[in-house]
């Protein structure tokens, strides 16, 4: 992994310079943890800051094998402690920084071309829209990560609002490939009495219990339970 890692940096480190927007400054960071394939947590001016990754969307941690793929893959390219600049464009709902993140690289950019993350069109306006959507198509003509999928995995803005078998109106079949929608069985609703995050105590453990069936642990609907034990 860390090889195709370090393939992909040296593919996007060129792309970076061109692609800055204007005016937007570069804030110096340094990465203290992995979230999930667009979700990390740095340390920037003393301050603990959580960045989500702009113009990009991985699939969720529940989205099995594909969420932790993903996560790993962001791991590989952002090593703990490994020094980034954050070119941050908003600051969302949930207080996460909305940010371009550049490392060896444009990160951002580099989840896109390794088909671990897909291109947000809906959030393109303030990224070089070109480019992204280039390094998508890029990755689904190999077959990388998402697009080991014929057409691509369900999408995981639609995966959130419960379109398990749904792929987006922008979707690109693979040549040769049906365009018919791969669905996939609803996991069963556990019949157990509910436990709180607190009582888990594991971010870890409870996105297992997510992806068992446990719902109620995803207040927020994104597809990730007990963000507060990150």
């Amino acid at each position: 992994m860390r090889k195709a890692a370090n393939a992909m940096l040296s593919l996007v480190a060129l792309t970076v310079a061109p692609f800055a927007p204007l005016g937007q400054v570069a804030r110096a960071a340094t990465v203290l943890s992995i979230g999930d394939g667009d979700t990390i947590s740095v340390l920037e001016r003393g301050q603990k800051l959580k960045v989500r990754l702009a113009c990009i969307d991985a699939p969720e941690t529940a989205q099995s094998p594909y969420g932790i793929s993903s996560r790993n893959q962001l791991k590989a390219l952002l090593p703990l402690g490994s020094k980034v600049s954050l070119r941050v464009q908003a600051v969302d709902r949930y207080g996460r920084s909305v940010a371009e993140v550049i490392g060896k690289g444009l990160i951002n950019l580099a989840m896109v071309q390794s088909g671990q993350a897909f291109a947000y069109r809906q959030y393109l306006g303030r990224c070089d829209r070109g480019a992204y959507l280039a390094a998508e198509r890029l990755a689904q003509a190999q077959r990388l990560g998402v697009w080991a999928v014929p057409g691509g995995i369900t999408r995981p803005w639609d995966f959130r609002h419960g379109g398990a078998g749904r792929r987006s109106a922008g979707a690109v079949p693979a040549a040769g490939a049906s365009s018919a929608p791969v669905t996939s069985p609803q996991a069963p609703q556990p019949s157990v009495a509910k436990t709180t995050c607190k009582q888990i105590g594991s971010f870890a453990r409870a996105q297992e219990l997510l992806r068992l069936g446990h719902s109620y642990l995803d207040r927020n609907g994104d597809g990730v339970a007990c963000e507060g034990l990150r």
